[in-house]
């Protein structure tokens, strides 16, 4: 039984200060711009977005993410914040969680030996690992290469080590308009974390089948962008479907 409202995170991911929508998260691969973040920030907030997922794609490239960023969008709308990219020391966590985000996201950082267990009990459910999966297993370094941990193998270990949230996005999907990649998300969802998923929503449609389908909430960014539909008449479907 879902016992919490399903939750649509719209994406701003920011490359040389402006926001982008990249093609399976390639430099070179830019689809669509939304001019600069905290404009695009107040605009989802004032359509009702209770949390923004911001992605510090600079940051994800060259592991140093700018905590600049994060304040300056932080405080130009006053909702929850979760970030990412280049987040890979427990000191950038804190950092970023001190300028104003509630959450931030660690992936190359979760498959680094003795990281994931210490940052999991010093930040709790401040600590979202994200699993960045191609082709069956877990991208890092800004999905510029592919590791040998399958992506499985990797949530096993974060429900082990009491991780309290995932974002679990299909690469070959992110910013493809294409729809979920539901057959990752059947493997993920019954291991039982809370699961956001990520690449591909093209409609409204797809964000009421993650929810049927178990997932805590999802991230919408290039169908916003691309005018697919409005933040506002998502979170008006998912009401009216029942959460």
């Amino acid at each position: 039984m879902l016992t919490r409202e399903f939750e649509v995170l719209p994406a701003i991911d920011v490359l040389d200060g402006r926001v982008v929508r990249l093609s399976q998260g390639r430099r070179d691969a830019v689809t669509l711009e939304g001019g600069d973040p905290e404009s695009l920030a107040r605009r989802y907030a004032t359509e009702g977005a209770t949390r923004l997922h911001l992605v510090d794609l600079d940051g994800a490239f060259g592991g140093v993410p700018s905590f600049d960023l994060v304040g300056r969008v932080a405080s130009v709308t006053g909702i929850p914040l979760q970030v990412g990219g280049g987040y890979r020391t427990t000191e950038a966590i804190e950092a970023a969680l001190t300028n104003g985000a509630d959450r931030v996201m660690v992936g190359t950082a979760a498959l680094e030996p003795g990281f994931l267990e210490p940052a999991v009990a010093r930040f709790g459910g401040a600590l979202v690992v994200a699993i960045d999966v191609r082709d069956g297993r877990v991208a890092v370094d800004g999905w510029t290469r592919s590791s040998e941990t399958t992506a499985v193998d990797l949530v096993r270990r974060c429900a082990s080590l009491g991780v309290q949230r995932l974002l679990v996005t299909s690469t070959v999907r992110d910013g493809s308009l294409a729809g979920p990649d539901v057959a990752l998300l059947e493997q993920i969802v019954p291991v039982g974390l809370p699961v956001v998923a990520a690449g591909g929503v093209a409609s409204v449609d797809d964000l009421l089948m993650l929810r049927d389908l178990g997932c805590e909430g999802a991230i919408a960014g290039s169908a916003l962008l691309a005018g697919r539909f409005t933040l506002a008449e998502a979170l008006s479907a998912i009401r009216s479907a029942g959460g």
